[in-house]
């Protein structure tokens, strides 16, 4: 899949085709960016609901007229009971990856639904929510294909899964893992999907609903409790920000690692590589993001509890320090410690300009595993990424956010054009991030070609353990031989995986003409008209 999509009124993109048919849906109906990503971020609960829930959090770039976004930050914090004594006194040296004591954090999404809901009607978006969320529950109620990648990852995940409460009785077919393509129902997570339509997001955090997933999170044994739903606030936020040559790009400040995604891409032009697919593009970019990551995991977590401020890093000063730390001819060895993650990425951008960068995630695949008995919600498990010793940024403690590898990507360009993009994947979000970006703004390559263009990977992802760097198996033998000489420890992966994450991309031109581009490795499509 080369060829870019375009469109003249509208482009919108998501994972999978059923979901960005419901935000292009809310297009021809007239309806804005913002209400197409509300959308389309209702529905990926529902059809692809091993990346994703409304019991995780997201974070927002939403951008008018050309003017820099405005980031809402709808994430939760740490429940109030769950701090390292809470853990240790059950005998445990490490917060558990699944099940209920995995579930300690707030999810705060659907709070930053509501602030996108306040920001929508300053822009005079008028569509309700109970409209937005119609494709979500028509297919909960009557069902939805498995996926090829929901198959896999009910299977290979299952072990960990199958005593997390709910999980067996919601995700198995009468009994049995699901096959692809078989219909599956979520009649709970419809119903909620559909009360919140009618009563607004944060009836998740005070309402009638709030006192059902309080009860539901007690009875699974989690540490959450009504009293911290209803502290759950989203934030509006400034977005970080990095000039590069003839565009702007932005992204998510701390708790999530934007910064990093910045970093890469102003280290790696500092590089002057002058071709892309070469030797020189691909350990360039590798090593820049080595230098990005060293950065990210020293001083980014809370940001309430940051010593150093993530803006100083995306000074000139900095980076080209840091650029000239990179060695042309020599890998820097590797691994530093490294994030799993599990995400959905959405994009729309609308007629009168408006661009939406959204991500959503529950972190692992299906989060903690625990759904909830009543709301059919899947919760998070973020805030298995606590540390119970030390101070630091990312130590738990009650009330603090998680350290996030979600972080959602825009451009502004100088010559008007405005770029949504980004990527699900933990550790490959940044990374392919920079490879949509270098490749499409640096290098002139079609925006799908972009996309499909073969990827690499630094570290872990999710469901991957190894920390070596993987390419697809379509590069160059050339270049892979010439990076294994220079002291990178290469894994080759298929052509196409689903390790790369499912990346996406919107832009508007200043003519009016819109191009999109989904990644072949999801069940995705960008949609236009």
């Amino acid at each position: 899949m080369l060829n870019t999509p375009r469109s003249r009124r509208g482009m919108v993109t998501s994972p999978h085709h059923l979901a960005s048919e419901a935000g292009l849906r809310v297009l021809r109906e007239g309806g804005n960016a913002i209400e197409a990503t509300l959308a389309m971020a209702a529905s990926l609960p529902v059809v692809y609901p091993h990346m994703n829930s409304i019991g995780g959090d997201g974070f927002w770039l939403i951008s008018a007229d050309g003017k820099p976004p405005i980031a809402v930050d709808g994430c939760g914090a740490a429940a109030m009971s769950a701090t390292p004594e809470f853990y240790r006194a059950k005998g445990l040296s490490a917060i558990p990856p699944r099940g209920p004591l995995a579930a300690n954090t707030v999810a705060g999404t659907l709070s930053g639904w509501a602030e996108v809901i306040a920001i929508n009607k300053e822009m005079g978006g008028k569509l309700p929510l109970s409209r937005l969320v119609e494709d979500a529950v028509w297919s909960a109620e009557n069902g939805f294909a498995v996926t090829a990648t929901q198959q896999e990852l009910t299977e290979t995940k299952f072990a960990e899964l199958k005593d997390s409460p709910g999980f067996v009785d919601t995700f198995l077919l009468g009994g049995k893992l699901p096959k692809e393509g078989q219909l599956m129902k979520l009649p709970a997570l419809g119903a909620t999907l559909k009360r919140l339509g009618q009563h607004g997001p944060m009836d998740f955090y005070t309402g009638a609903l709030a006192k059902e997933i309080a009860a539901d999170l007690a009875r699974c044994g989690s540490p959450v409790t009504l009293a911290d739903l209803a502290m759950q606030t989203a934030q509006r936020r400034q977005a970080l920000s990095v000039a590069v040559k003839d565009a702007t790009l932005y992204n998510f400040p701390p708790p999530t690692q934007g910064l990093a995604s910045l970093m890469i891409l102003a280290i790696f032009e500092r590089l002057g590589v002058k071709e892309a697919e070469t030797f020189d593009y691909l350990h360039g970019i590798v090593e820049a993001t080595k230098q990005a990551f060293l950065v990210r995991d020293r001083i980014v977590g809370d940001p309430a509890h940051m010593i150093e401020e993530a803006e100083h890093y995306l000074t000139s000063k900095a980076l080209d320090g840091l650029a000239a730390n990179v060695n042309r001819k020599r890998a820097l060895p590797w691994p530093v410690p490294a994030n799993p993650g599990d995400t959905v990425w959405l994009g729309a951008i609308d007629n009168n300009g408006i661009a939406v960068s959204f991500i959503q995630s529950i972190y692992f695949e299906f989060g903690s595993g625990c759904v909830l008995e009543n709301s059919g919600i899947v919760w998070q498990n973020r805030g298995s990424s606590f540390l119970l010793d030390g101070d630091g940024p990312r130590a738990l403690r009650p009330g603090r956010k998680p350290f996030h590898t979600l972080n959602p990507a825009m451009a502004l360009f100088n010559d008007g054009r405005r770029m949504v993009y980004g990527n699900m994947g933990g550790e490959g979000q940044p990374q392919s991030q920079s490879a949509v970006f270098s490749r499409y703004a640096m290098y002139g390559q079609g925006l799908q070609a972009a996309v499909t263009a073969p990827r690499w990977l630094l570290g872990k992802t999710w469901g991957d353990a190894t920390v070596t760097l993987k390419l697809e198996n379509r590069f160059d033998p050339d270049v892979v031989q010439a990076m294994r000489d220079v002291g990178h420890d290469i894994e080759i992966l298929p052509d196409f995986t689903s390790t790369m994450g499912h990346a996406g991309a919107v832009v508007r031109h200043p003519d009016g003409m819109f191009e999109g581009a989904t990644d072949p490795r999801s069940d995705g499509a960008a949609m236009g008209f």
